[in-house]
């Protein structure tokens, strides 16, 4: 079971990692990700978080930062405090999946800029990303219940690898969609 939590933890923190430097890797990410905020964040949420007469945009960018900050929390707690993080990741997977949702049956299908980039539109495959990324976290979860004695450190190492191995097709989901979703004209052009 111990292999299942660090599996598990490496799992997430990569995805999460890597979602957080996607969006800090120039001006033009962090300012994708706060338009995708301002689109899908609640709005009641936004407007808590704007200043007084502020425009909507102060406070998509205070909501960006706090998903920033909570996303960075969650992979340092994944790293030093397992359960904890695994609890966190599955908190912040269902608001991310809430959001993708909403905007889905709003038929808002603008890019989400989720790892930065924000060439791809949001598509129900997104939801399925999130819900076994979440399914990843309870099982890692249960793991900590059930069996939470250290394996050996070989086994921790493959895990370990196993868990970053399966971050792959996370995060080269859009990528994958694109290679095996049938060209239909109107949506993209061949190369």
């Amino acid at each position: 079971m111990f292999s299942l939590l660090v599996a598990a933890r490496t799992l997430l923190a990569v995805v999460l990692a890597a979602s957080v430097l996607g969006k800090l890797r120039g001006r033009s990410a962090r300012r994708d990700f706060v338009s995708a905020v301002e689109r899908l964040a609640p709005a009641r949420a936004v407007r808590a978080l704007t200043p007084p007469g502020g425009p909507r945009r102060a406070g998509a960018r205070a909501a960006a930062a706090g998903v920033l900050a909570a996303e960075a929390a969650t992979v340092a707690l994944l790293v030093s405090a397992p359960a904890a993080g695994l609890l966190c990741a599955l908190v912040l997977l269902s608001a991310f999946t809430a959001a993708l949702v909403g905007a889905l049956r709003r038929g808002d299908r603008a890019p989400c800029a989720c790892f930065g980039a924000a060439g791809h539109p949001i598509r129900p495959a997104h939801v399925v990303r999130n819900l076994l990324l979440a399914g990843a976290g309870a099982a890692g979860l249960a793991a900590a219940a059930l069996d939470p004695q250290p394996a050996g450190a070989a086994a921790a190492a493959v895990a370990a690898a196993a868990g970053a191995a399966a971050a792959l097709p996370f995060l080269l989901l859009d990528d994958l969609l694109d290679l095996f979703t049938p060209l239909r004209p109107g949506n993209r052009t061949s190369p």
